[in-house]
């Protein structure tokens, strides 16, 4: 059996019945019905997949994907392509919206090139002539 055939042989359909019980959990919090929209859906599903209503969220990472894909090219993007390797280095050094809300949460950070985006190893010149903090970057997730 491959690797792949034995995974996919691995993958059930989730519990329709567990799905119905954290709805009618997320229900019956003080809060109108349906009012956190996608949030519940995602509650349902997480409680479907792990099985359980209490699911363990010990163990959280935020992935960050970066990517060019030539959008900016569309003038669709309210940023131009040379903002994009600024951003990875303020998410690389903590400085991100997302790492903010990571940090709030307990969770750690990954991040990946996705597409045509160009990051140096070498950061950006700051006043002091390095961005103060930023690791070597390369194309795959970091935890």
């Amino acid at each position: 059996m491959t690797l792949l055939t034995e995974a996919l042989s691995k993958i059930c359909p989730v519990d329709a019945e567990l799905m119905a019980q954290a709805q009618a959990r997320l229900d019956n919090k003080t809060k109108p019905v349906g009012s956190l929209g996608r949030l519940e859906e995602f509650a349902r599903r997480m409680a479907a997949i792990t099985g359980s209503l209490a699911p363990d969220t010990e163990k959280k990472v935020v992935f960050t994907f970066a990517g060019d894909h030539g959008v900016t090219d569309e003038g669709v993007s309210a940023f131009p392509r040379e903002v994009t390797p600024q951003m990875v280095y303020n998410f690389l050094k903590g400085g991100a919206g997302i790492n903010v809300l990571a940090r709030h949460v307990g969770a750690r950070c990954g991040w990946s090139t996705s597409g045509s985006i160009t990051i140096s190893a070498t950061p950006p010149a700051s006043s002091s002539g390095r961005l103060p903090g930023a690791p070597a970057i390369s194309p795959r997730a970091r935890p």
